[in-house]
């Protein structure tokens, strides 16, 4: 699975059937075309191309868009938080989660920076700001200088805390610029892999992101939504590809007051690992996988386990790390872990089904989950607040756009 998208091979046969209704429709269409065109009007092989044209129009996930993409003058963009690692996918797997930060941009005549929620007073507002950085990759992709700008953004994302702040803030930032530009990017390219071709994929939203991250785990979820693998398959190229995401899946969050700055707690971990330690992540990881693929997630007691980068980190920056993870797990977390560079522990429960306020708390145990991680890390003198949502299997998105995007009979969700 490429991007969240399935390859052909998977269809079921009903879908062929629609498929191949679809095709000799295609084929009608095409005689029609030749029927009604006299041969006078037509120039040397025109019909064989207009008849490709019509083909692909209809079949080929990389058809051309029928209308030029304009440039905007104001776009606001969502973007979701994420938890990188999931345990043992160190800078490898990510997770997009139910909770979320807006950037708006505009055009204007200088340079304007606002910032409300979460690190207002801690993060810069001049062209520093990743956001910008986001921007600005933007325009330089699409051949354009970077116009005066206004930004303001509602952070909802804890800052510096092990969720994804910083990739939210660069992939809001590359969405904004490019749908302010007027430019598109490539995913699949031609003939790609993903639709039994030869070609790698560009994604070169993914590329972009990535190189300003240095690390596919969290820009991945953060573009594509949903659980994500990311890797470096050579010659600084991403790739990634999508894990399911279990029916009634929960995250319990438990968020420090303290902040961890992701430099200096790579600073933690040695640059060699055992045997030993080795085994053991790479097996853990399988476990991880095949957990979320079959939807055992009892199995994640064991597929969140990490040898790593969480005992290093637990030793010499977050002692509330280990009790709050043998608290979770006793409470009925099915797995419990460090999220991202962390300060953030998270959990992993289940039983949610539909509105939780309108199921019986009985089915399901996310506050008890809360509750004895709360108390865990009173018990290690660390304050800080638990947060409750789900994986989210959507992306980064716009949610407004001047011109919008709607036009016409045409209308996209929202409005937008």
């Amino acid at each position: 699975v490429h991007g969240g998208i399935q390859p052909t091979m998977n269809r079921s046969n009903a879908e062929w059937l629609l498929l191949g209704a679809g095709i000799g429709a295609v084929g009608a269409a095409s005689a029609l075309l030749l029927h009604n065109k006299s041969r006078k009007d037509r120039q040397p092989g025109e019909l064989d191309k207009k008849h490709i044209q019509i083909h692909e129009t209809f079949w080929s996930p990389r058809s051309k868009s029928a209308s030029k993409v304009l440039p905007r003058n104001k776009v606001t963009v969502r973007v979701p938080a994420t938890s990188a690692n999931l345990g043992p996918g160190f800078d490898a797997i990510g997770m997009a989660v139910d909770m979320w930060s807006e950037i708006t941009v505009e055009r204007s005549d200088k340079f304007e920076m606002t910032l409300e929620g979460e690190g207002a007073h801690d993060i810069p507002t001049d062209e520093t700001n990743l956001v910008c950085q986001g921007v600005a990759h933007a325009f330089q992709a699409a051949g354009q200088e970077v116009p005066p700008l206004k930004y303001h953004c509602i952070n909802r994302i804890p800052f510096a805390r092990g969720l994804g702040s910083s990739s939210a803030a660069i992939v809001g930032g590359l969405i904004a610029g490019l749908a302010l530009a007027g430019h598109e990017l490539k995913v699949f390219g031609h003939d790609p892999l993903t639709f039994g071709g030869q070609t790698l994929e560009p994604e070169e939203l993914l590329q972009l992101a990535a190189n300003i991250e240095g690390h596919p785990d969290n820009v991945c979820p953060a573009i594509y939504g949903g659980i994500q693998l990311g890797i470096d398959i050579g010659n600084g190229h991403w790739r990634s590809a999508r894990i399911p995401i279990p029916h009634g899946m929960q995250l319990v969050a438990f968020i420090p007051e303290m902040t961890g700055k992701t430099s200096e707690l790579r600073a933690c971990l040695s640059n060699t690992v055992s045997r030993q330690e080795a085994v053991f992540n790479i097996s853990r990881v399988a476990f991880l996988v095949n957990s979320l693929y079959s939807g055992r997630l009892a199995d994640l007691r064991y597929g969140t386990q990490d040898m790593l980068h969480q005992p290093q980190r637990a030793a010499k920056a977050y002692p509330h790390l280990n009790p709050i993870i043998n608290a979770g797990l006793a409470a009925g977390a099915h797995g419990v872990f460090l999220s991202g560079s962390g300060p953030t522990v998270l959990a992993i429960t289940s039983g949610a089904a539909g509105d939780p306020f309108s199921q019986q708390h009985e089915e399901r145990n996310e506050r008890a989950v809360a509750d004895a991680m709360v108390a865990a890390a009173n018990r290690c003198n660390v304050t800080g607040k638990v947060f409750i949502t789900r994986p989210s299997d959507r992306g980064a998105h716009i949610v407004l756009a001047d011109p919008p995007f709607s036009e016409g009979v045409l209308t996209y969700a929202g409005n937008i």
